[in-house]
C-alpha cells in the first residue's frame, strides 16, 4: 500500500484496524474524561446551591422568629394602652 494503487495486504489490514482501535479507545478515554470533568462541575454547582438554599432557609426563620418576637411586644403595648388594668403578660 505505498503508492496506494496496490491492493492492501493482511498485515496493512492488520495495521489499519489496530490503528482504528487504538483511535477508538482514544475517543472512548476522552469522552469519559469529559464526562467525568462535566459531573464534577454540576456537583459542585449542586453542592453551592443547596448551600446558599439553606442559608436562605436559616435567614427566613430568624426573620420570622424576630418578627413573631416584634408581634408580641406590639400585643403587650396595645394591651397596655387599651386596658390599662388589665393584668400583664406573665413574662414582665
Amino acid at each position: 500500500m505505498e503508492n496506494g494503487n496496490e491492493p492492501a495486504t493482511k498485515q496493512d489490514i492488520a495495521m489499519l484496524r489496530t490503528e482504528m482501535q487504538h483511535l477508538h479507545d482514544e475517543l472512548l478515554e476522552r469522552l469519559d474524561n469529559r464526562e467525568t470533568n462535566l459531573l464534577q462541575a454540576f456537583y459542585a454547582f449542586a453542592k453551592s446551591n443547596q448551600e446558599r438554599l439553606t442559608q436562605t432557609e436559616r435567614d427566613a426563620t430568624a426573620i420570622k422568629d424576630r418578627l413573631a418576637t416584634i408581634e408580641e411586644r406590639l400585643m403587650d403595648l396595645e394591651r397596655k394602652v387599651n386596658f390599662p388594668n388589665f393584668p400583664q403578660h406573665p413574662s414582665q
